[in-house]
């Protein structure tokens, strides 16, 4: 028997079929359950003058336009991702009177910007690139020299029982691989010292790391059914194992699932753990990039 891909083995070409349409399909409750991110994250990035700001790995783009809400004015912010059909749909959901505003399908990991910008910023769109090192070290050059940047990125997966508690039902009703180590995978860089040596080997500096702890309140505004329902169908590939595994695998997880999120309700909706790392960094003046 075939050993099953890892729920957290997700390669940058994934973006572009199966698992960019699986978040487009959920889109608005994947958005407002990270919401929460975006406090810390864009605290954490620099915004008290105008600036060219990219968003890397924008999906359906509601960081983008919480970066131009908190951006002063004349700022102008660019969204960018790999998967053509969020990008639609981020273009859909801008507003007709939006201005300083632009979303575009891109690969930022061997694509070159335009013009460079100010600040970057992501929120949990770096841990997925193939060659970590040769992504990087293109990304020096989406920044101007003395521009700065903030990553979002997931802490353990211990740590995250926003997913842990869903993993941990799944693997009740069928075998769930662990995640493969320093693979394109949501918890790549759960130790945030590998992705600061590539940072650091690059060329980048002034780096730094911030935790962040909250509740993530799972599909957003979602009873603990739907919740149960929600994350099997977007989280990993959950919901493929499942399938495989024949009839019944789904239903039993569903059940034993909702009655594990009973237990973690708040006004009728699923509250769980979340733990982020928030790196920041900067690219030197007048510094070139390793080749």
């Amino acid at each position: 028997m075939a050993t099953p891909k890892s729920p957290a083995h997700v390669p940058t070409s994934d973006w572009t079929s199966a698992r960019g349409e699986k978040w487009h399909a959920r889109l608005d409750n994947m958005e407002a359950m990270l919401r929460p991110v975006d406090v810390p994250l864009l605290g954490a990035l620099p915004l008290d003058t105008p600036a060219r700001i990219v968003d890397l790995g924008c999906g359906g783009g509601a960081t983008t336009a919480a970066i131009l809400r908190r951006a002063p004015a004349g700022s102008v912010v660019h969204g960018v991702d790999i998967a053509p059909t969020l990008i639609a749909a981020a273009r859909e959901r801008l507003p007709p009177d939006a201005r300083g505003v632009v979303f575009r399908v891109a690969d930022v990991s061997t694509a070159a910007p335009e013009r460079p910008y100010h600040r970057m910023v992501s929120r949990f769109g770096v841990m997925f690139f193939d060659d970590a090192r040769a992504a990087f070290a293109n990304l020096f050059h989406w920044l101007e020299p003395g521009g700065s940047f903030a990553f979002a990125l997931w802490g353990p997966l211990s740590e995250n029982p926003w997913v842990t508690t869903v993993r941990e039902e799944v693997a009740r009703v069928v075998a769930v691989p662990p995640p493969a180590p320093d693979a394109p995978g949501p918890f790549r860089y759960a130790d945030t010292d590998t992705l600061r040596s590539v940072l650091d080997h690059v060329g980048f500096e002034k780096l730094d790391v911030r935790e962040w702890r909250g509740l993530l309140r799972l599909g957003d505004a979602l009873a603990p059914y739907a919740a149960a329902d929600f994350a099997l169908a977007s989280f990993a590939n959950f919901d493929e194992l499942l399938t495989r595994a024949g009839a019944g695998a789904r239903d039993a997880a569903q059940r034993s699932l909702t009655a594990r999120l009973s237990h973690h309700t708040r006004e009728g909706t699923v509250h769980l753990g979340a733990c982020v790392r928030i790196v920041t960094g900067a690219r030197p003046r007048g510094l070139r990039a390793l080749p």
